[in-house]
């Protein structure tokens, strides 16, 4: 890990489209890594963005690095359940591989210290991804979602990501329920 400080600001909402841009070039690159190709249509795409934006309870945040805008977040906090999610999650092209993307998560981790668990999810294709919420952060999977098995809360959500649209399913227990953060 690098010894460069990663903190955490609220977007400026006359950023949002910047703030888009940059997250669909981020996953253009796996789409390229996976299938060979550039994505016919920007992954996610700018409605799915736009929703997890506005949606109840977002809070739509950068990555900052000495200075430099590297990355964002969108999360979900449920002050009543403590049960929040991280919607999106990017570093920009070029940022990656220099333990930014961990700071970036502890950092989240401590801005909603009253979180009891959190929960995000990926393509199956994103193995970096996997790799990242899985070895690094500590996650778990809990479900997998497929054409036999589609998720429930999303329903159509398979349809914007490219080849099959399995996705998994992570949980973080940060801690039990009526425990002190």
């Amino acid at each position: 890990m690098t010894s460069e400080t990663v903190t955490l600001a609220d977007s400026d909402p006359a950023e949002f489209a910047i703030f888009k841009a940059e997250l669909q070039d981020a996953f253009a690159v796996a789409v390229v890594d996976e299938f060979g190709n550039e994505p016919d249509e920007p992954i996610p795409s700018d409605e799915v963005l736009d929703a997890a934006v506005t949606a109840p309870g977002a809070v739509v945040l950068r990555i900052v690095c000495d200075g430099r805008k590297v990355g964002g977040a969108v999360v979900t906090i449920d002050p009543v359940t403590h049960r929040n999610s991280l919607d999106l999650f990017f570093l920009k092209i070029g940022e990656e591989g220099r333990g930014l993307g961990l700071k970036a998560w502890r950092a989240i981790e401590e801005r909603f210290p009253e979180t009891i668990v959190w929960q995000t999810h990926t393509p199956y294709f994103e193995k970096r991804n996997i790799h990242f919420y899985v070895n690094k952060c500590g996650f778990r999977i809990i479900e997998f979602f497929n054409r036999y098995h589609p998720d429930p809360n999303h329903p159509g959500a398979q349809d914007d990501l490219p080849g099959d649209g399995d996705a998994f399913q992570f949980e973080k227990i940060m801690r039990t329920a009526g425990s002190e953060p």
